[in-house]
């Protein structure tokens, strides 16, 4: 693809900032994120968000969404911390982990935090114990069909077990007061979402059945970025339209059944901070050597990989531009980060797991990582191997 495309999906202050940087960092674009958010709320009227913190645990970011009314998903007392700092009421933001020790309960419980995810008896018992009084929803196991992560094991539990610990938080004083669901992270289909509606629906049957009427639905996360590669280096084009459309009609599928004032909640993460962030690094070299098989390969070093900024290219095939190079002929090459670790490397990079980079490129020369703007900042190591983490800019919504 040829630069002026790679380009559409930046952003002018994005664009400006990489084309300025002369050292690696990531760069956040607030007015980007802002749009996003817009959006989003255009198409699903009514639904609260909670933007997962662990996409972009950026104090700019979540400062910003605070200000456009976004509460927070918060996995941890840290979190939590952190999103209050905002002036985001507690009241907006939710414990939204399933996994929980004793400790983090009661010190969530002292912040102000009363609505709590589960999806187990003891996890009840614990909440019960160490916040007494506080509101429950209970995590539903879904497939993970169609995404990129799955999420389908950890955490979660079927409808079954949703009545019983729906059941046990009533008897322990707790207030049962809503279910949840995860499509899993990067969600490319609308089959999921219609899945997880079928899923709830039952579930609400079932409550109902048991004397348990719920006040709100939590959908999760799964929201996908739209600007990641496919295995051809293009832009993926997840069908959002369908997506959302199915939303909203199990949204008012939802509303039928359940009679009432039911509530909607939605925790976007990298929806909507991937595609507003963007790297820039640098070369270290464009290597050409025989492997054990006798196959010649080309190997593209960069200055950032798994360890400093781009953790989950084991399964993202982010697009790479080189500013410098635009248009020149091409050579496939597998893609590696800085360290001595064989897992540093981009596996997906074309049918071949190769991706086209210009034959010219120098060490120092720089490039452009697009679509990184989810996870880079939370998943960055302390130095390992002595590269240092990123630095991050974030670029006024003002600007």
């Amino acid at each position: 693809m040829n630069l002026t495309a790679e380009l559409t999906s930046l952003s002018p202050a994005l664009r400006s900032a990489l084309e300025s940087s002369g050292d690696d960092r990531i760069f956040y674009d607030l007015a980007g994120i802002a749009r996003r958010y817009r959006t989003l709320r255009d198409e699903l009227p009514g639904v609260a968000v909670r933007f997962a913190m662990k996409a972009c645990p950026v104090d700019e970011v979540l400062a910003e969404l605070a200000a456009l009314g976004a509460g927070f998903d918060a996995a941890s007392p840290n979190e939590i911390v952190q999103a209050l700092r905002t002036g985001t009421p507690p009241e907006r933001v939710h414990y939204g982990n399933t996994v929980k020790s004793d400790r983090g309960i009661a010190e969530a419980h002292r912040l102000g935090i009363r609505d709590f995810a589960t999806d187990s008896l003891a996890d009840v018992a614990a909440i019960a114990e160490h916040a007494p009084g506080a509101r429950v929803f209970c995590r539903l196991a879904t497939s993970g069909e169609g995404a990129l992560w799955g999420l389908s094991r950890k955490y979660g539990c079927s409808a079954a077990d949703a009545v019983r610990v729906m059941a046990a938080a009533r008897d322990a004083g707790l207030a049962p007061g809503g279910l949840s669901v995860h499509v899993g992270s990067q969600q490319l289909t609308a089959e999921a979402w219609a899945a997880a509606f079928d899923l709830l629906a039952d579930a609400m049957v079932e409550l109902e059945r048991d004397g348990i009427r719920l006040d709100h639905v939590n959908l999760g996360g799964g929201l996908p970025a739209l600007g990641y590669a496919d295995r051809y280096g293009t832009a993926l084009a997840p069908p959002l339209d369908d997506i959302f459309r199915t939303v909203r009609q199990g949204l008012d599928r939802l509303r039928r059944l359940h009679g009432g004032d039911l509530r909607f909640v939605l925790e976007p993460g990298r929806h909507l901070v991937a595609d507003q962030g963007a790297i820039r690094t640098h070369v270290y070299r464009l290597t050409d050597r025989q492997q054990p098989d006798g196959e010649r390969e080309h190997w593209l070093y960069l200055g950032c990989g798994k360890f400093n900024g781009l953790y989950e290219m084991d399964q993202v095939q982010y697009r790479l531009v080189f500013p410098t190079h635009p248009d020149e002929d091409r050579v496939p090459a597998v893609i590696a980060g800085p360290t001595c670790d064989s897992d540093d490397t981009f596996p997906h990079g074309g049918a071949t797991g190769r991706v086209p980079v210009p034959r010219a490129v120098a060490s120092g020369d720089p490039v452009w990582i697009l679509s990184s703007g989810a996870y880079a900042v939370s998943y960055l190591t302390q130095g390992f191997n002595g590269f240092d983490p990123l630095p991050y800019t974030v670029l006024s919504a003002d600007a």
